[in-house]
C-alpha cells in the first residue's frame, strides 16, 4: 500500500493528526513536528512539506496532489476543502534576487535578505497545476487559480484568476457552499 496506515502515521510524530488521513509513503515531511492535518484530507505522492518555525496547517478535506512543495519559514495555512493541483509550490519564504545580498541556505542570515511572510489558502479555494504562490499572500475563501498561474499578491473572495503575473478574470460560482452543507449533514 502506498499510504501510511493510521498507526504509521500516529508514529510520525506530527503536531496533530486528525482521523481519516492519507499520506502517501513517497511524501517527504520535514519539521514533521510542526505540521498538521486534520479529518479527511490526502498527502499524495512525491509531495515535500517542509515546515519552517511558522508551521504547515492542513484543514478538513483538502487534498494536495502529487509533486507539490510547501516551503519555508513563515506559517502556511490551507483551510478546510482547499486543494492544490499538482506541481503547484507555495513559498512563504523567498530569498532576496536582487544581488544585493548572498542567497540559499547555506549562507549565514546577516548576508542574506529573506521575505518570510505567512501563506492562508482559505476555504475551497483551488490552485491549478504549476502554479506558484510566493510569501504574504492570502487566497481568501473560493478563490479559483488556473494553471501555471504566479500568485504575487492577495486574491479576493469568490474570484477566478490566472495568469503570470495572477490577475482577476471573473467571479467564481459559490454552489460548492451549498454541496458543503449537504456533504455534512450527511456525516
Amino acid at each position: 500500500m502506498s499510504f501510511y496506515t493510521e498507526k504509521e502515521l500516529r508514529e510520525l510524530g506530527l503536531k496533530s493528526l486528525g482521523s481519516n488521513v492519507l499520506i502517501s509513503k513517497k511524501a517527504c515531511l520535514y519539521g514533521i513536528d510542526r505540521i498538521s492535518i486534520s479529518d479527511n484530507s490526502r498527502v499524495d505522492d512525491f509531495v515535500i512539506i517542509s515546515a519552517g518555525e511558522g508551521g504547515v496547517v492542513i484543514g478538513r478535506n483538502v487534498h494536495i496532489a502529487c509533486f507539490c512543495s510547501l516551503i519555508g519559514q513563515s506559517k502556511i495555512v490551507l483551510n478546510d476543502y482547499a486543494g492544490l493541483s499538482s506541481r503547484v509550490s507555495i513559498y512563504s519564504s523567498s530569498d532576496d534576487y536582487s544581488g544585493s545580498f548572498l542567497t540559499n541556505p547555506t549562507i549565514p542570515s546577516e548576508y542574506t535578505n529573506v521575505d518570510s511572510r505567512d501563506v492562508f489558502i482559505d476555504k475551497h479555494s483551488i490552485v491549478g497545476a504549476g502554479s506558484i504562490v510566493l510569501p504574504g499572500v492570502t487566497l481568501q475563501e473560493g478563490v479559483a487559480v488556473g494553471a501555471l498561474s504566479l500568485v504575487l499578491k492577495s486574491c479576493e473572495a469568490w474570484t477566478i484568476y490566472s495568469g503570470t503575473p495572477a490577475r482577476k478574470i471573473k467571479a467564481r460560482n459559490k454552489n460548492c457552499q451549498v454541496l458543503e452543507s449537504r456533504y455534512e449533514s450527511k456525516g
